[in-house]
């Protein structure tokens, strides 16, 4: 079919590169080649990842301590920020103007 476009219509209608009825790039050796460099760093990474760091044991609740330290400091940020207790007499104070000894 894409045979046949090209020799009865004289080539390709639109964009020659995108679209359906789009024109292959050639493959040179400089595409084999960063291909085959990406193949290669993906088997790697594979490698790496297929084999843990840590046994299972090992891992298990390894960084508790740090989560509860790190849990305590977000704590303490929020708290820093809360304002001071106050009592009703300092919200009523505003009241006792009018008020004597005496009395």
């Amino acid at each position: 079919m894409f045979l046949t476009l090209t020799l009865l219509r004289k080539g390709i209608p639109g964009k020659q590169w995108i679209g359906k009825y789009r024109r292959s790039r050639p493959v040179t050796w400089q595409m084999k080649r960063n291909m085959v460099k990406h193949l290669e760093r993906e088997a790697e990474n594979e490698y790496w990842i297929s084999r843990p760091y840590m046994t299972p044991e090992q891992e298990h609740s390894h960084a508790a301590e740090r989560r509860a330290q790190n849990w305590l400091n977000i704590k303490e940020a929020k708290f820093a920020n809360f304002p001071e207790h106050k009592n009703i007499t300092d919200h009523l104070s505003h009241l006792n103007i009018s008020r004597s000894w005496k009395s």
